[in-house]
């Protein structure tokens, strides 16, 4: 790697290789020169790569893309990923989420072992259900606030005990309940199902307590009791309709071509079956003949 800075760049394929030959996990015990240095000069995401690693000709067509540990630093033209569903990112060096904002229909991304410290981008992604943030560089929970515009966000991970990943706010002691307050949708933080405010359980527990509440008074009871509330919306009972992801979609499309050649195979081997035995049929039985 040359050390000077005035010197004349390598082609991007060069600066492509030196990122990808760099292990995410030995960028801990570098130093900040060195780190700047490879930020710089990390890989950037650009057509070609992502047409590469997911086997698609339109970037509009790709719904599922993984990129781990491939030393990104620069998502690059991202963005132009219309209808991406799901995404992981984890183990490279991103800094910036910029082109993310551009996904609308995002629904999982996995963004663990970066340098992320701002979240801005990602309020924009309305359809966001879960997202991993573990092993960061979030050092407030002011650095969420971004975020609580999201209505379907299910799921929130800032610390991974088992990879030993985490984030510097993590070290507050009662950040999970901050962050259940802060989002009351959450089902799941830090890998564990919420129990407090953000359960449903929980609305629906203290929801029926209020509706007793009013209904019931002191005295004698000669009174009869106020006409009885209801404690859930309407509907909250009836089976929701199946969202329709173009991922099943698909997945199905792909499974029933899988299904309709092995159909074919099938015929094909039963013609070719057929014909040999009726080419051994006709043959004659050398034991027929009599001397």
């Amino acid at each position: 790697m040359a050390t000077g800075g005035a010197g004349p760049r390598g082609p991007p394929g060069a600066a492509v290789r030196r990122g990808a030959d760099r292990a995410p996990g030995g960028m801990e015990g570098r130093g900040e020169e060195e780190e700047e240095e490879e930020e710089e000069e990390g890989v950037r995401i650009t057509p070609q790569l992502l047409k590469a690693s997911t086997g698609e000709f339109a970037l509009e067509s790709i719904l599922l893309l993984r990129l781990r540990g491939r030393g990104i630093a620069h998502l690059g033209c991202l963005g132009d990923c219309a209808n991406l569903e799901w995404l992981d990112l984890s183990g490279n060096a991103i800094a910036q989420l910029g082109p993310l904002a551009a996904l609308k229909s995002l629904a999982v991304l996995n963004l663990s072992r970066n340098r992320v410290a701002s979240l801005e981008p990602l309020g924009s992604c309305r359809n966001l259900q879960s997202l991993n943030l573990a092993g960061n560089r979030l050092g407030s929970l002011q650095q969420l606030r971004c975020l609580t515009g999201l209505r379907r966000l299910e799921s929130l991970r800032l610390r991974d005990p088992l990879a030993r990943l985490a984030n510097p706010l993590c070290a507050a002691p009662a950040y999970r309940a901050a962050l259940a307050d802060m989002f009351p949708s959450l089902k799941a933080i830090d890998g564990e199902r919420v129990s407090g405010r953000g359960s449903e359980l929980y609305q629906l527990c203290r929801d029926l307590d209020s509706s007793l509440g009013r209904g019931g008074g002191g005295g004698a009871g000669t009174e009869p009791p106020s006409a009885a509330q209801p404690w859930v919306e309407a509907g909250f009972w009836e089976p929701r309709p199946p969202r329709r992801s173009s991922i099943m979609e698909e997945a199905y499309k792909q499974f029933g071509e899988v299904l309709q050649e092995c159909r074919e195979l099938s015929r094909r081997a039963d013609d070719t079956i057929a014909q040999a035995e009726r080419a051994l049929s006709g043959r004659p039985d050398p034991n027929s003949y009599v001397f």
